[in-house]
């Protein structure tokens, strides 16, 4: 009885500090980051008009598998889009033409790296990159009228950038960085257009990390 009470006490000891090293490795942080889209067509017909504000916020989560580096992802809500303007240089005569408003909203799941330096004086430089899918959940146009059908359901880029963390205790800290988006795929889906138009965003970063 001795044995099975030490054996069994040994183990709980050994479980408890394998979870609270796990529990070290892993860090959330809440994000909440204004930003600044555009939309790049690639084919003339086509132009991007302007830029539109926005704003990305939710959950991100670092799973480091060594001191200074980690595997990224979480769960965001991405407002974005931009304006485009076609020209009507198409036989197609249900093709838009003039200047038209996409207000897009995603979830979006990032999935990258993240390398961090060492700490000093309560703060560390980090940078991450990786890719950026994200699932369209709402499209509308400048008179806010749904334009689901003109938008494509997935959308996939990669993301680049470099920020700084600032330690205010125990395991908090603040996060503030730069983020630059870019799209791989098409997002639009225009009749009578032949084009690729990607989502391009520059993020910055303000989070808060547990």
């Amino acid at each position: 009885m001795k044995k099975l009470i030490l054996t069994t006490g040994l183990f709980l000891l050994a479980l408890t500090q394998l979870i609270a090293q796990e529990a070290k490795s892993i860090r959330l942080s809440f994000v909440a980051e204004p930003q600044i889209s555009w939309l790049k067509p690639d084919i003339d017909g086509v132009e991007s008009r302007s830029s539109m504000a926005g704003y990305n916020f939710g959950v991100v989560l670092d799973r480091f598998f060594a001191e200074n580096y980690a595997i990224s992802t979480g769960l965001t809500i991405n407002r974005t889009g931009g304006k485009l303007t076609y020209s009507g240089d198409t036989a197609n005569e249900d093709a838009p033409v003039g200047d038209k408003d996409y207000k897009l909203r995603y979830i979006e799941i990032p999935f990258g790296l993240k390398l961090r330096s060492n700490e000093f004086r309560r703060s560390c430089f980090y940078g991450r990159f990786g890719l950026t899918p994200q699932i369209n959940i709402e499209a509308r146009d400048g008179d806010d009228k749904s334009i689901g059908d003109e938008v494509k359901l997935f959308d996939l880029g990669y993301h680049l950038g470099a920020g700084l963390e600032y330690s205010i205790g125990g395991s908090n800290a603040l996060m503030f960085g730069l983020v630059y988006h870019s799209g791989f795929t098409d997002i639009t889906d225009e009749p009578g257009y032949d084009d690729k138009t990607v989502l391009n965003r520059l993020v910055f970063e303000i989070g808060f990390i547990f």
